[in-house]
């Protein structure tokens, strides 16, 4: 904020240079007048906020405010008799209407009441915070007036004393561009003192870049082209606290009046004698303006560009490419555990996992190459010039490398993993819209082949893509409308040939493309987001299934219930499926929860916290395809497991009696030292049954058995088990 110095010989109650202007809001819009209270506080006011005309008079009463910015409409008291009050009390206090029913009558109405000026809502910024360093300025020189008006001798002196409290610097220069007078601002702002730059040329203040426009600007008004020729200039400081400051510059040409020539046409032109101007510094409003173009153009969690600068720089990219007939490349990343980190540990660890990101992605690319962040986990890459066709698989795979190493966050270890789709300008797209939608498609290729890798586009992918999408569309309405189905595969011990439990399976019939297998839609739910409200329905539908099972007297059988590592962690998973459980008299016991290695794995700490209060409920706990993940004895011994699931491709494996099955062996060791009990799936032939049973697993499931069944056939099954495998 520009502060007048005054002499030393004035005395006066006038405010410290030092000080920072104080502004009163007035408005009952509280949202309107917060978003005015930080827009001029980020320029170094500091402000109150009121929304009530009283209360603002009893501020004004109680304490000093340099400027009033007043809305007209307000219950109670409204604007204009605030304006009334204002100026019969406090008439040294100058005020801003802005408001947004002002008309052209209540504008001028106020204008005749003394307000500095009236501004309609929306305002600009800019000309917000001019007319506020206006109206403070001029208070301020009306201020300097009435108290020096009756110290001064004469006009001259204060004129001089005017000149050189100028919030602005004030200068003259010779025909020849040399400083002839300079005021004292020029101290303050650039750190010259006046005499170091009387006698010097203009040019030795302007900074390095704007000294053509500079130049520009003082030969048009010495040529008459302009009687008035402004410019905004950087002027180089002299201190080390910034290289330079914004200042919008007058030239105004001072004419010789002795002497007159006639020029041709009857027009009379006065020798140049030299010119004098204004220049005022707008440093805070420049820095304002970048900062909303930066915002503009930037994300502002990682500070890399977004869509739209990314948009702008891919238009160059093929621009050129196109030009210099050589190819370019689009990448499209998106991170394949984002939604969980940020579902399950909040969006504090997801924000600062994003930052991290953006951190090894830059790290991975040339000076030349654009990252951009535009949107949520979603990334996007332009390499501009792509002379080999390896140049791209192989920033590809250095991005998937260094996504790999683990995410350390408060002390917490987070594995994460990318897709990337990849489209070559022009095999791919020779358009902005066109390279990022095949990149798009190719992306989403990776993630239904298993994600953690990366596929240049094809054109073969329009088609899969589109029934993708089609399919998840008809997915969401599946799971809405209880569309899906629930079988039930029974688990037999070989030891009684009785059943004694149920695995519940997910069951699909599309209405045009028939049955759609799990292996297919549950990856697409996953990637949809629709794998909890899957998850969700399973367990409602197990409950009632259960109840069924209940009421035909086999509520003794358990039903076992996969659910996904998404589901689990979230905050209130355990609060609503015991509601699930409770909502159909359903006991806790009789219900099974199976859980892969790799949810324990994504977050030990809070997995053993669900289970454990999921255990101390009654509720069993299996391990779902047990040997397959990360098998790690530690959280056998933490977490309360029932028992462990021997995945099939296990079983598979085994061929004959007698065969030599170590890892087999090992695993059903490991459930019998833990006392868990030990189930095979997948048990299909009679050879993998003998074997499974001489090493001592005894509970087994498979199409050996029986094939999944609906609940009617459960039932049936269930009724005449005493016949089964007779």
């Amino acid at each position: 904020m520009n502060i007048i110095n005054f002499p030393p010989n004035i005395t006066t109650t006038e405010k410290a240079a030092n000080e920072v202007s104080r502004l009163l809001i007035v408005d009952d819009d509280i949202v309107l007048a917060r978003s005015l209270q930080q827009l001029t506080e980020l320029v170094g006011y500091q402000v109150k906020v009121c929304n009530r005309g009283v209360e603002a008079l009893a501020l004004l009463a109680l304490e000093s405010f340099d400027l009033l910015l007043l809305d007209l409409v307000m219950p109670g008291m409204d604007g204009h008799a605030v304006i009334d009050n204002v100026r019969r009390d406090f008439p040294q206090i100058p005020i801003i209407v802005v408001t947004a029913t002002g008309t052209v009558s209540e504008a001028a109405q106020s204008l005749e009441k003394g307000v500095y000026d009236f501004i309609r809502k929306p305002y600009e910024p800019a000309e917000l915070l001019r007319t506020i360093e206006n109206a403070l300025a001029k208070s301020q020189l009306e201020r300097i007036q009435a108290v020096t008006s009756s110290k001064l001798d004469h006009y001259e002196n204060l004129n001089h004393y005017l000149v050189d409290s100028s919030p602005d610097i004030i200068y003259t220069l010779d025909e020849k561009g040399r400083f002839t007078f300079v005021n004292k601002r020029v101290f303050s702002l650039l750190g010259y003192l006046v005499d170091e730059l009387i006698g010097e040329h203009y040019s030795m203040l302007v900074y390095g870049e704007d000294i053509d426009a500079a130049k520009y600007a003082f030969r048009a008004q010495s040529s008459f082209e302009r009687a008035t020729y402004n410019v905004e200039l950087r002027l180089r400081c002299q201190s080390d606290r910034e290289e330079y400051r914004y200042f919008d510059i007058s030239f105004i040409p001072i004419l010789n009046t002795a002497h007159v020539d006639h020029i041709g046409e009857g027009r009379e032109f006065l020798p140049l004698k030299g010119s004098y101007g204004v220049a005022r510094d707008i440093t805070e409003r420049k820095k304002v303006e970048y900062a909303m173009a930066y915002q503009a153009h930037h994300d502002m969690l990682t500070g890399l560009p977004n869509r739209t600068l990314f948009n702008d720089r891919l238009e160059i990219s093929i621009a050129h490419a196109r030009r210099n007939h050589h190819r370019l490349a689009v990448l499209f990343l998106d991170l394949d555990r984002f939604k969980w980190v940020n579902d399950t540990l909040g969006h504090i660890y997801g924000d600062e996992l994003l930052k991290n990101v953006a951190s090894r992605l830059k790290s991975c690319l040339r000076e030349g190459d654009t990252l951009a962040r535009i949107g949520g986990d979603e990334f996007t890459i332009i390499l501009p010039e792509v002379p080999n066709k390896d140049d791209v698989p192989m920033v590809a795979r250095k991005i998937l490398a260094t996504l790999e190493q683990a995410f350390v966050l408060d002390n917490r270890e987070i594995n994460i993993s990318a897709s990337i789709g990849v489209a070559i300008f022009p095999d791919h797209g020779d358009t902005i819209d066109a390279l990022t939608k095949s990149a798009d498609i190719a992306m989403y290729h990776v993630k239904w082949k298993g994600k953690n890798g990366f596929m240049q586009y094809d054109s073969s992918m329009d088609s899969i893509f589109h029934q993708k999408m089609s399919i998840e569309s008809d997915l969401r309405k599946a799971i809405e409308n209880n569309e899906l189905e629930l079988y039930f595969q029974p688990q037999v011990d070989v030891n009684t040939l009785k059943v004694v439990g149920l695995e519940a399976l997910t069951r699909w019939h599309h209405e045009d493309r028939g049955w759609i297998p799990p292996a297919e839609f549950i990856p697409l739910a996953e990637e949809a987001g629709l794998i909890s409200m899957l998850t969700y329905w399973l367990i409602k539908q197990v409950t009632i299934q259960h109840h069924r099972m209940q009421k035909a007297g086999f509520g003794d059988i358990s039903i076992a219930v996969n659910v996904s590592p998404e589901s689990v962690l979230k905050h209130d998973f355990v609060s609503n499926f015991l509601l699930s459980l409770r909502s159909e008299n359903i006991a806790n016991e009789a219900i099974e929860i199976e859980i892969t290695e790799n949810i324990i794995m994504q977050d030990m700490e809070n997995s053993i916290l669900k289970l454990n209060e999921l255990s101390r409920q009654g509720v069993k706990i299996a391990i779902d395809d047990f040997g397959t993940g990360y098998s790690s004895l530690a959280y056998l011994q933490k977490l309360p497991m029932h028992s462990i699931k021997l995945d099939q491709t296990f079983v598979h494996n085994i061929q004959f009696i007698g065969q030599e099955l170590p890892i087999v062996s090992a695993i059903i060791g490991i459930a019998k030292g833990f006392n868990l009990k030990m189930i095979a799936e997948g048990v299909e032939t009679t050879e993998q049954m003998q074997v499974l049973k001489s090493l001592g697993c005894s509970v087994m499931q498979g199409y050996l058995f029986s094939k999944p069944l609906p609940m009617s056939g459960v039932l049936a099954m269930l009724r005449s088990q005493d016949r089964l495998f007779a």
